[in-house]
């Protein structure tokens, strides 16, 4: 799978024409324990660069971005009982799946290692 992320430090794991979108592990660290994540229903429609949920933490809310446009598959219910999973393992722990509508919308995001490398920017 190949993974893509936005400046707000969603990621999104392409497998095919479907998409798992989470948060970094970068955002995760920054984050702290989560304690709540806001997640759309399935079904919902997903505009890239637009809000669709957040994530809550001890220490902060951050709103979630999405990394392209498509419809909500599957929302992660696990999530709902166990929010620190995505601290655990932020890659594993995605938030919701999609059918992305315009595969060109992932050019404009950035690949790993031009998240390593804004990541290494960041304070």
């Amino acid at each position: 799978m190949t993974i893509y992320y936005l400046p707000t430090h969603e990621y999104i794991k392409v497998d095919g024409e479907n998409g798992y979108i989470g948060i970094s592990e970068y955002a995760a660290k920054a984050l702290g324990a989560v304690t709540y994540v806001d997640m759309p229903e399935e079904g919902d429609e997903l505009t890239a660069g637009e809000e669709f949920g957040a994530v809550e933490s001890r220490k902060a809310a951050s709103d979630l971005f999405s990394p392209v446009s498509g419809e909500v598959l599957e929302v992660n219910e696990e999530l709902a009982d166990d929010p620190r999973l995505i601290n655990n393992a932020p890659l594993d722990a995605w938030i919701v799946k999609v059918k992305i509508s315009d595969p060109s919308e992932l050019d404009k995001l950035m690949d790993e290692a031009a998240y390593a490398d804004f990541c290494a920017t960041q304070h």
